[in-house]
């Protein structure tokens, strides 16, 4: 596939002016390929780098999106009824998340917040390890190395570092022959073709994607990264979601020019995308990726929008205006996507249902199975604390035992598994109380159709 220079970067990145004042035509306009109402635009720097798509490729994103949002109101609808102790929704996210997971090799490594679940979706984490996490029963199971996806990070703004330190070892493996083999395989959207080598960059350093929000982009860690980033040309691409809101904190309260301005400072590429557009996101992903994979990191702003509550604990509407709700949902995603598709044929009536049926399927299986989560073992909260146990580890061990044999156990009429995670409720202080039923009694709660939102 033909490309732009990488090494080019004013040529393809959106301008990032030394003052914020001025007054360029192009700045502050954000790159996008698809109009609001679903019309392709013409961007020469970034159509190439999704020239290759195929239309199943294509309906592949749509899928990807219409299932992350299902399955993110099924664990809304589990945390309400007690059976998740919190969940952090992504809605309105969609297109960020999967047009940047989309843009990733097999050998990449992703290093999330904890609303990165389109992420994990497109890196093949099954959607209950997920769950587990927020139902109190797992700290992350998944194969980080296989997947190519670390834990989730609740401490804002650490993964950052971490992640550019990685990508650091990254360049140091490399120069000894050691560490990820380049395999130059992208993950396509499901019903792609076999040929993934397109944009692979062949036998290139893997590349670090991190993901963050605008609050985080205020914390020490994440500027401290941008800077290491930067002077070590560590092969990272930083991904910040603004979806407006830092829990009740406004964008405009987290810095008083647009976020991809301080690349300049640390002497990294910026470029800010239309997060709700799901073709530019990619683009923009795959045109950094790239970039990175040669030492040159880039802090991408993707301009999003959160359109439900920071978490289940959060009550939005005291902070937030419902006209502003009502703008951003007609940028929503999906429908932008949709429309794009039904225009160019891609995309009718069958297929709309047939995508709501399989989301629908699937929600129903993930909430099963996530009621059918067994509890652990208390004793297994002393298991890979170390790869060998300490002395100070095993009596620890033991000493709790001895203490575990002493508490009165639940009454019975209390499934424990409805006591705990109602706890963890509690403990998180949700807005909402949470309806603690028995497992057996829990149904699902109807949601708005795929094919109404298409």
């Amino acid at each position: 596939m033909s490309v732009p220079d990488t090494d080019r970067f004013d040529a393809v990145a959106a301008p990032v002016p030394r003052d914020p004042a001025e007054t360029d035509a192009n700045t502050g306009v954000p790159v996008r390929l698809l109009t609001p109402d679903g019309q392709r635009l013409s961007l020469a720097a970034y159509d190439p780098y999704v020239a290759d798509l195929t239309d199943a490729e294509l309906l592949g994103l749509l899928r990807d999106m219409v299932i992350v949002r299902r399955l993110d109101e099924e664990a809304t609808a589990l945390q309400r009824q007690g059976e998740l102790g919190l969940w952090a929704s992504l809605r309105g996210q969609e297109a960020a998340q999967v047009g940047s997971a989309r843009g990733l090799r097999d050998d990449d490594m992703v290093f999330p917040t904890y609303r990165e679940h389109a992420v994990a979706w497109c890196r093949g984490v099954d959607p209950l390890d997920i769950l587990g996490l927020f139902r109190g029963v797992a700290h992350g199971g998944w194969d980080t190395d296989r997947h190519g996806f670390q834990a989730y990070s609740i401490v804002v703004g650490s993964q950052v570092l971490h992640a550019t330190g990685y990508a650091m070892g990254i360049t140091r493996e490399a120069m000894m022959g050691v560490g990820r083999k380049a395999v130059g395989a992208a993950r396509k959207p499901a019903g792609a073709g076999t040929d993934t080598t397109a944009d692979a960059g062949g036998g290139e350093l893997p590349a670090t994607l991190v993901y963050f929000g605008d609050g985080a982009s205020s914390q020490g860690d994440v500027n401290e990264a941008f800077n290491w980033a930067g002077v070590f040309e560590a092969p990272v691409v930083f991904f910040c979601q603004n979806n407006q809101w830092a829990i009740s904190a406004p964008t405009r309260r987290q810095t008083r020019a647009p976020i991809y301005f301080r690349a300049r400072g640390f002497g990294i590429a910026g470029v800010q995308v239309d997060g709700n557009d799901v073709l530019a996101t990619l683009a923009v992903t795959r045109w950094a990726l790239q970039a990175a994979r040669r030492g040159r990191p880039t802090l991408v702003e993707a301009v999003t929008y959160r359109m439900g509550a920071h978490t289940t604990a959060d009550d939005p509407s005291r902070y937030r205006q419902a006209q502003e709700l009502a703008h951003w949902s007609g940028r929503d995603p999906i429908q932008r996507m949709a429309a794009y598709l039904r225009g160019r044929g891609i995309l009718d009536d069958d297929a709309a249902t047939a995508l709501d049926r399989e989301a629908d399927a699937l929600a129903a299986t993930v909430r099963q199975r996530c009621l059918d989560l067994p509890d652990p073992s208390p004793q297994s909260l002393f298991d890979h604390v170390y790869v060998h146990d300490t002395e100070a580890l095993v009596n620890a061990r033991a000493t709790f035992a001895g203490t575990e044999q002493t508490e009165p156990t639940q009454p019975a009429e209390r499934p424990a598994g409805a006591v705990r995670a109602a706890g963890a409720v509690r403990a998180a202080g949700a807005v909402q109380p949470a309806v603690v039923r028995p497992a057996s009694t829990v149904t699902a709660v109807p949601v708005r159709s795929a094919r109404k939102a298409l």
